[in-house]
């Protein structure tokens, strides 16, 4: 008899530091996805911070592209209203919501970029190409984050989903995040569709 009771000890034991090794490696995941997520956060509201100067320098010289201005001064007002925290993770309506709208951003941005280099006395200033070296960074960095966020999630919604991970993610409440679609995936993983490298009209 107590050779059974010990056997049941070992087996009790041996599944409690087999659990608490799986739950920690989801909590390690949630934290990772988390900080991957402030990441993508913080480089998507430091393009929109650069957004009100790139209209500003690009108005006064023109103003005939009404309509396209206003388009990317309605697409940042749209991205900077959704209020996105650590709790959008958990809201696969809200983070597709977010991630709409700032997909809409990118395209408005792209339309007046290319409008630009119709103004050849907008794109040649010192001021735009300040703007743009700045954007083309801010970019990048979003690309970077964006892919850091979505290696992340993948590691962690595997960990959740397989076994024996799902049942301890099933007690702790730990559920699959939502992620950048299929299709924005294979968009970030190629450079900014806009040249912002494009050499200043010459005089």
């Amino acid at each position: 008899m107590s050779k059974l009771v010990a056997i049941v000890l070992a087996v009790i034991t041996i599944s409690l530091i087999l659990g608490v090794g799986v739950y920690n490696r989801i909590i390690s995941g949630d934290e990772g996805v988390i900080a991957t997520w402030s990441e993508v956060v913080n480089q998507y509201q430091r393009r929109a911070d650069l957004i009100p100067n790139l209209v500003s320098t690009v108005k006064g010289a023109a103003a005939n592209e009404k309509d396209i201005l206003n388009g990317v001064v309605e697409a940042r007002a749209k991205a900077t209203s959704i209020q996105v925290t650590p709790e959008t993770l958990n809201d696969p309506a809200m983070f597709q919501k977010f991630s709409q709208a700032q997909d809409q951003l990118s395209g408005a941005l792209s339309r007046l970029l290319v409008t630009v280099e119709r103004y050849p006395e907008v794109k040649s200033t010192k001021l735009y190409q300040d703007l743009l070296a700045q954007l083309e960074g801010t970019e990048n960095r979003i690309t970077v984050a964006r892919k850091r966020y979505v290696g992340a999630v993948k590691d962690y919604n595997l960990t959740v989903r397989k076994f024996p991970g799902s049942i301890i993610a099933g007690f702790t409440g730990n559920t699959v995040k939502p992620n950048f679609s299929v299709a924005n995936e294979a968009e970030i993983s190629k450079p900014p569709a806009v040249d912002f490298n494009t050499a200043p009209a010459t005089n």
